[in-house]
C-alpha cells in the first residue's frame, strides 16, 4: 500500500498533552513509577501505572502480594518522530484500572536514529518490563505489548519479526498478545518524509513490513484500526490480518465504523470514552490472552 497517508501521522498525536491535563484519571489506579531507565540513553526511559485500591498510596509496592497482574507495555505514536510518555496517563490509568500492570516507554526518535533503533527500544522496554514488574505487583509470565500508529508498528514488530519470535532466536521475546491500534503495517515505497527519514538507508525494506515477515510464531493479535483513517489506512491492519491468518496466527481485526486515526486512541480517555468501545475490545482481548495457564506455553 502506498505510504502516503502517513504524512499527518505527527499532527495527529500533538494535542495529546493537552487531552490529558484535562482527562480526570480512573479511580483504581496509580503511576507507581516515573523515569525509570531501561537503556543508557536520555530517553530511554519509561512510567509504570498499576492497580491500586481506591485512595491507597502510589508506592512501588502498591499491588504487589499474592495476587499479580498482568503486564502490558504500551508504545506511543508521532511518526517515530516526536512523543512524550508523560501524555500518556490518561492511558496508563485506564489499562491499570482494569487489572493491568502497564508500562509506557519513551524510546529514541528520528533523526537521532532510525530503523530499527526504535524498535529496539520498545523491545527493550519489554525485556525491562519483563525483569521488574514484579516490583509493581505485575506477573511476568503473563506479558503484552500494544501500541497506537507509529508505535503501533514498532510494538507489531515485536509480534512478527522472527528476530523477536523464533523461540531459537537469542532476542528472542515471550509475548502472550499483542495490541496494534492503527498502525502502519504494508507501507512501501517509502513515498513521503515520514518514511523516508525513519527508514533511509535501510537495506532490506521488505523486511521491514510486518505483512512481508509475519510467521506462524508469535504471540496472538488485535489489530484495531478506524473506517475512516485517512492518515494510516485500514487496509493496513486488514492485509496484516490476511498475511497472519495465512500462516495460522491467531487474530483479531476489528475496523471501528465512523472513527479516525486520532479517536482509536483518545478512547481511552475519559473525555471520549464509549464508541468507539476500543478500551472494552482491548481489555476484553487481554484478559483472554493473559489468562493464567496451568501449563506454561514458553
Amino acid at each position: 500500500m502506498p505510504a502516503a497517508a502517513l504524512g499527518g501521522l505527527a499532527a495527529a498525536c500533538s494535542p495529546l498533552g493537552t487531552i490529558d491535563a484535562l482527562t480526570a484519571y480512573d479511580a483504581g489506579a496509580a503511576k507507581v513509577a516515573d523515569g525509570v531507565a531501561y537503556g543508557p540513553a536520555a530517553r530511554q526511559r519509561l512510567d509504570v501505572y498499576a492497580p491500586v485500591e481506591t485512595g491507597a498510596p502510589a508506592t512501588a509496592e502498591t499491588g504487589a502480594g499474592d495476587r499479580r497482574h498482568p503486564v502490558v507495555v504500551f508504545v506511543y505514536g508521532g511518526s517515530w518522530a516526536g512523543g512524550d510518555r508523560r501524555h500518556y496517563g490518561f492511558l496508563g490509568h485506564a489499562l491499570a484500572a482494569r487489572g493491568f500492570v502497564t508500562v509506557v516507554p519513551d524510546y529514541r526518535l528520528v533523526p537521532e536514529v532510525t530503523y530499527p533503533a526504535f524498535v529496539e527500544d520498545a523491545a527493550a522496554a519489554v525485556r525491562w518490563a519483563r525483569a521488574h514488574a514484579g516490583r509493581y505487583g505485575g506477573d511476568p509470565g503473563r506479558l503484552a505489548v500494544a501500541g497506537h500508529s507509529a508505535g503501533a508498528y514498532n510494538a507489531v514488530m515485536l509480534a512478527t519479526d522472527p528476530q523477536y519470535t523464533d523461540p531459537d532466536s537469542p532476542d528472542h521475546l515471550p509475548l502472550d498478545a499483542a495490541v496494534g491500534l492503527a498502525g502502519p503495517y504494508d507501507f512501501l515505497p517509502l513515498d513521503v518524509d515520514v518514511t523516508r527519514r525513519a527508514f533511509a538507508g535501510t537495506p532490506d525494506l521488505p523486511a521491514t513490513q510486518p505483512v512481508n515477515i509475519v510467521t506462524g510464531q508469535g504471540p496472538a493479535l488485535l489489530l484495531a484500526h478506524g473506517a475512516d483513517d485517512t492518515t494510516v489506512r485500514p487496509a493496513n491492519s486488514r492485509a496484516l490480518a490476511q498475511a497472519a491468518r495465512a500462516h495460522g496466527r491467531a487474530v483479531t481485526l476489528t475496523i471501528y465504523p465512523e472513527t479516525g486515526h486520532a479517536e482509536i486512541l483518545l478512547a481511552f480517555s475519559r473525555l471520549f470514552r464509549g464508541e468507539p468501545p476500543v478500551l472494552a475490545d482491548v481489555t476484553a482481548f487481554l484478559r483472554r490472552e493473559l489468562t493464567p495457564r496451568a501449563v506454561p506455553t514458553r
